[in-house]
Formats: C-alpha cells, sequence, structure tokens
C-alpha cells in the first residue's frame, strides 16, 4: 500500500541554493568563470583554456552568463573589432564558491588515484601469487 502525495497549495520559499545553482549550474560553467576570474578574455582564449567544450556550446554559456548578469561583453574598438569577456559583480562573487568546489576535486581526484593504486597493487600481488 502507497501512501498518497499531498498536494500543497503553499508555494515553497525560494531557495537560495537553487537560486545560485541557476547561475553556475550549465555545462561549462563554472569552467567559464573560473577562467574569467584571473582576466579578462576573448572568445578563441576561453576555447583554448576549456578544449573540450564546442564553440557552440560556449557562445550559448557566454550569451546566458550575459544575460543572467554574470559577466560583461565588451566589444573593443579594433579593426576588426574584438570581444572580450569579464566578470561583474555578481560574477566575482562566485569565484569563492567555485574554488571551494575545485579544492574538493582536487581532493577527491587525489583520493581516487590513491585507490586505484592500491588495488592496482592488488591485482598485482594475484597474478604473481
Amino acid at each position: 500500500m502507497s501512501l498518497r502525495m499531498r498536494k500543497t497549495k503553499v508555494a515553497p520559499p525560494e531557495c537560495p541554493l537553487t537560486e545560485c545553482m541557476s547561475l553556475i549550474g550549465g555545462a561549462w560553467t563554472p569552467n567559464v568563470i573560473w577562467y574569467l576570474s584571473a582576466n579578462d578574455r576573448r572568445f578563441s582564449e576561453l576555447r583554448r583554456d576549456i578544449p573540450a567544450v564546442s564553440a557552440k556550446v560556449l557562445s550559448a554559456r557566454l550569451r546566458e552568463l550575459e544575460s543572467k548578469g554574470v559577466i560583461t561583453r565588451n566589444v573593443m574598438p579594433t579593426s576588426p573589432p574584438s570581444v572580450e569577456y569579464s566578470l561583474t559583480d555578481l560574477g566575482r562573487e562566485l569565484v569563492p564558491a567555485i574554488a571551494a568546489i575545485m579544492q574538493v576535486g582536487v581532493r577527491l581526484k587525489r583520493e581516487v588515484r590513491a585507490a586505484n593504486a592500491i588495488t592496482g597493487a592488488r591485482r598485482g600481488m594475484r597474478s604473481i601469487a
């Protein structure tokens, strides 16, 4: 016998985590913010920084971040015109959160490598025996 879900009529309050994740949750978005945190970048520089992202996806991510107020798009008065992207104040606020996520990622990567080394050593011992 399953329990029926209650239908609440009151909308839940906006979750701060959901708000933040709506800004950084897209594919490649944290990477774009991270590379722009060092300095302003042109499209081609971001493509070099993040080689796995396609031009189409990077372009879409940059437009999305600009529309959300995370980055600004600056057209330089050169011939031919060039465009640089930079973080807004809101974008700079997100950098410490992304840096914290990166630190966890570095630790996890180290732990996985260590676990794989132990597992590999055990497999090697079995093949000797």
